[in-house]
C-alpha cells in the first residue's frame, strides 16, 4: 500500500477526536465526514485542507505575518534557543495532562517541543488566526490537530482541555475559562525586562520601549486564577550569524532593523505564569 496522504491521515485523526469540536457559528456538535468535511447539525461546513489542517475562520482575515516569518521562526526554534523555556513549560504541563491546546501556536514549534518532553501521549491541538502559521505547522508536525481560527469564535466544546498554552500571544481569559476543565491549568509565557535586549537596544535606543515591563499582564493573569505560580527564566546564548536575519524576521522588534545587523549573542528573559482554579 502507498503512503497515506496528509489529508487522509488528518481526516482519520480528527474523526477519532471529533467530540472536541463545536461549530464556531452556532455552537452545535460537529461530525467529521469520511471525505474530510467538519460539519454541524445546521450544515455549517469546514474542509480539511490537503496540507492536513482545518480553517474555522468565519470572517476573512489578513495576517501581518508572512510565510517567510514562520519559516524563520522554525529555524530559530530548531536551533535550541528556546529549549530551556520549553522544558520548563513541559514540567508545568505535568504527567496528568491528556489534552492540550496551544493558542496563538504560530507554526507549532513550541507545542511540538513541549509535547516531545512529556512522558505520556497527549491529544495536542494548535490554533492560530494566521493561515500561514497553521500551514507551516501542518507541514512539519503530524499527529496533532491544527486549526486556523479565532478564539472569539472558537471551534471547541467547553471544558475540552486539561491544559492551555498561551506563549507570547494575546490572552482571551473568558474563552480560556470556558475551554479548561475543572482541574485545568493555563500556562502563559510573557516577556521579562531583558527579553531580546540586544535587539531592543538597537531598535529603540534611548526610548521608553528600550525597557519593557510586564507588570500589568501579570496582574491581569492573577485576577483570573486562585492559584498562580511564577518562574522567570533568563539566559544569554551565543547566536550563529546565519540565525541573525531569521531572528530579526520572526520578531516585530527587528522588522525595521538591517538584516545584516551584528549580533553574536541573544538574551532570553521570559516569565512563565501557571494558573489553576479560575476565580
Amino acid at each position: 500500500m502507498g503512503k497515506v496522504s496528509k489529508r487522509a491521515a488528518s481526516i482519520l485523526y480528527m474523526k477519532e477526536h471529533e467530540t472536541l469540536f463545536s461549530c464556531p457559528i452556532c455552537q452545535k456538535d460537529m461530525h467529521v465526514s469520511d471525505d474530510g468535511h467538519v460539519l454541524c447539525h445546521n450544515h455549517h461546513s469546514f474542509d480539511i485542507a490537503k496540507q492536513g489542517y482545518v480553517n474555522f475562520m468565519i470572517k476573512p482575515f489578513t495576517s501581518m505575518y508572512s510565510k517567510n516569518l514562520f519559516e524563520s521562526r522554525q529555524e530559530v526554534m530548531n536551533s535550541g534557543l528556546y529549549e530551556p523555556v520549553q522544558k520548563a513549560i513541559a514540567k508545568y504541563v505535568g504527567n496528568r495532562t491528556k489534552t492540550i491546546l496551544d493558542t496563538g501556536c504560530g507554526e507549532g514549534s513550541h507545542l511540538n517541543k513541549v509535547i516531545n518532553e512529556l512522558e505520556q501521549q497527549v491529544l495536542a491541538v494548535g490554533i492560530d488566526i494566521s493561515k500561514e502559521g497553521i500551514q507551516s505547522a501542518a507541514k512539519f508536525y503530524e499527529h496533532k490537530i491544527w486549526c486556523v481560527g479565532d478564539l472569539a469564535n472558537s471551534p471547541f466544546k467547553e471544558q475540552s482541555f486539561d491544559c492551555i498554552l498561551n506563549i507570547l500571544s494575546p490572552a482571551n481569559y473568558g474563552e480560556f475559562s470556558r475551554l479548561l476543565n475543572e482541574k485545568g491549568k493555563l500556562i502563559k509565557v510573557v516577556p521579562q525586562s531583558d527579553y531580546l535586549k540586544e535587539i531592543r537596544r538597537q531598535a529603540f535606543a534611548n526610548s521608553e520601549k528600550e525597557h519593557y515591563t510586564n507588570e500589568q499582564t501579570v496582574e491581569r493573569f492573577k485576577e483570573h486564577f486562585a492559584n498562580v505560580k511564577q518562574e522567570r527564566i533568563t539566559y544569554t546564548m551565543p547566536l550563529d550569524e546565519k540565525l541573525v536575519p531569521k531572528l530579526l524576521e520572526m520578531t516585530p522588534l527587528g522588522w525595521h532593523l538591517e538584516k545584516d545587523l551584528s549580533l553574536n549573542e541573544i538574551t532570553i528573559d521570559l516569565e512563565i505564569l501557571v494558573g489553576e482554579g479560575t476565580k
